[in-house]
């Protein structure tokens, strides 16, 4: 597994299955040109950006580099870091045409090019044997016992946590629960919230 500090911003869901095999970290995906007009997305890269950078990985292509250069535009230069993968001809298993341009996109494209593309990029990256952190990891049930989801207040309660943590409203439960896995441990969630019930 390779540890990243950043975010990793990537274009679209299957992108994001490539490199959830080997890559210990929050990856984000942009739904391709979707980040444009999603201010709520958009404002989420923002603020993950400056708690603790982005790594840009997007496709080879003309579009991989539209959105690149959106995201470039966003963010300050000094929180956002990129890896660029090679030209490589050929066609993706799941698909029955090459691109426009005949390139693989991340998906594509091996562990091995593709970790060698982190790098090389600059990113705070490690070597791990596995999930290290997996037993501190935040869960679903955790999200429960707090009230975050689940109650009739759960809404509320989440929005309450998001405003208190700089995060975008419309940020849904299971993206607001990846992004507290990134930001803080178990611990600190939970004195985070018995904190913000004395305080009520």
């Amino acid at each position: 597994m390779i540890k990243i500090k950043e975010a990793v911003i990537v274009e679209g869901k299957y992108d994001k299955i490539k490199l959830s095999n080997f890559i210990d970290g929050l990856i984000i995906t942009t739904e391709g040109f979707g980040v444009f007009r999603d201010r709520e997305k958009l404002a989420l890269i923002r603020h993950l950006a400056q708690v603790r950078g982005i790594l840009v990985l997007t496709d080879s292509d003309g579009a991989g580099f539209v959105i690149r250069n959106f995201l470039k535009g966003a963010v300050p230069p000094d929180k956002i870091k990129h890896a660029y993968i090679p030209d490589v001809f050929g066609k993706e298993r799941r698909k029955t045409a090459p691109s426009k341009e005949g390139k693989l996109g991340v998906e594509g494209l091996s562990e091995e090019i593709i970790s060698r593309a982190i790098a090389r990029s600059g990113a705070e990256c490690e070597i791990t044997a596995g999930r290290e952190k997996a037993a501190r990891d935040i869960t679903k049930a955790d999200l429960y016992e707090l009230g975050l989801t689940g109650s009739p207040s759960a809404s509320e309660r989440r929005n309450e946590l998001k405003k208190r943590l700089g995060l975008p409203e419309k940020l849904t439960a299971n993206s607001l629960l990846a992004v507290l896995n990134c930001i803080m441990t178990r611990e600190e969630l939970f004195e985070l919230m018995e904190n913000s019930m004395k305080g009520e």
